[in-house]
């Protein structure tokens, strides 16, 4: 008989992951009975509890009901996703726009339609999980390279020739908070006659005086050779994710991407929200606030052991995961929320803090935790 207690390897004590419950108020969160200021939240912009954002999803349960009901493509379509979508892109800055359900879903799906085993796909070896996971189901041959080393990509590119060639990056790293050079990548798709997806999760509402992300910053929105990828559950606040290009593109992944076609449609109540997010966003206050929380918190940071990042992502790279855990929990001794990230999340032998800064945080809330980052 089979022993499903045995399943599993077993995992060292400081490799075990918790789901711990904890509910969120606001700035603060409350984890296992103890209230601490949250530092791990990916709401850069505070607008999952924006009280408009709220209101706007909360009219649409009462007119609309809870769930969508159906995927997208029998009848879960709902006119407010194609409104959203046509708005999102328009602000984009691309021809098209296709919304689904979470990053993971839109990653997986696109390189699955985009690739087969005659594609030839080029990562960054620091790519998110999503594109790691998309990249090998899709069947296609695929070379890592050395986080942002554009050399050792050219070489790739030059020794491996195909018909379709895909370079996929991401904008912002989630773990480190640096970001790739779109327009590099753009040039060597030129050069080499490939296309460039981009998953700006975490650049989109936080990077560009307008929110609009690293393709914006750099002028390339809506250019031919690029697809990008992105969440409504970080700076908008709400949850599913996107996907831009041209419409021709958008338009052959409606026809093929499994995980469009598989998967229950978005509810109206979060597309609701995430509109009235990007209204909100369109006006710049909350970006220009998180921009000047970013530069107090560099500003007054000089000595720690931070990567180099100029992005609401703040790592501290210490190293073994007991050093991680325990400056974690010196730090909610302090009053913080600031949990450790360990391996696979990131590489072996760099076990960090992840520090996740917001709009909404006070001048105080992060001053507090330099001095408590400092004592450490």
């Amino acid at each position: 008989m089979v022993d499903t207690s045995n399943w599993f390897d077993a995992l060292s004590e400081t490799r075990q992951r918790k789901l711990l419950a904890s509910q969120r108020e606001g700035l603060w969160i409350k984890v296992q009975g103890q209230k601490l200021l949250n530092f791990a939240s990916n709401d850069y912009l505070g607008l999952s509890t924006n009280p408009q954002v709220c209101a706007a999803a909360k009219s649409a349960i009462d007119s609309h009901g809870l769930g969508s009901g159906a995927s997208r493509l029998v009848s879960g379509d709902d006119p407010l996703l194609h409104e959203f979508e046509r708005e999102f892109a328009a602000w984009k800055g691309f021809e098209a726009c296709l919304m689904l359900g979470s990053g993971m879903l839109a990653n997986m799906g696109l390189l699955q339609a985009l690739a087969d085993r005659h594609t030839h796909i080029f990562s960054d070896k620091l790519n998110h999980a999503s594109l790691v996971d998309g990249a090998r189901l899709s069947g296609a041959k695929v070379h890592r390279y050395s986080h942002l080393d554009l050399n050792i990509l050219e070489t790739q590119l030059q020794k491996n020739t195909a018909a379709k060639r895909i370079i996929v990056s991401d904008g912002v790293f989630s773990m480190d908070g640096d970001a790739a050079d779109v327009q590099a990548l753009i040039d060597l798709a030129e050069n080499y006659d490939a296309i460039v997806v981009i998953d700006d999760a975490h650049g989109t509402g936080t990077v560009g005086v307008d929110g609009k992300g690293l393709v914006g910053q750099a002028g390339l929105a809506g250019h031919v050779r690029l697809l990008e990828v992105g969440t409504l559950g970080k700076a908008l606040g709400s949850y599913g994710a996107y996907i831009l290009g041209s419409a021709s593109m958008i338009e052959g992944l409606k026809q093929r991407m499994r995980t469009l076609i598989y998967s229950t449609a978005l509810p109206v109540c979060v597309l609701a929200g995430a509109k009235q997010a990007l209204n909100i966003i369109q006006q710049g206050d909350f970006i220009k606030k998180l921009h000047h929380n970013i530069e107090f918190f560099l500003e007054n940071t000089q000595g720690l052991r931070l990567l180099p990042s100029q992005t609401a992502i703040q790592p501290i790279l210490l190293g073994s995961d007991k050093q991680a855990l325990d400056a974690a929990q010196k730090l909610r001794e302090a009053g913080f929320f600031v949990p450790a990230i360990r391996p696979p999340t990131v590489p072996q032998g760099q076990s960090r803090l992840r520090i996740t800064l917001s709009a909404v945080h006070h001048k105080q809330d992060i001053d507090g935790l330099i001095k408590a980052l400092h004592a450490l």
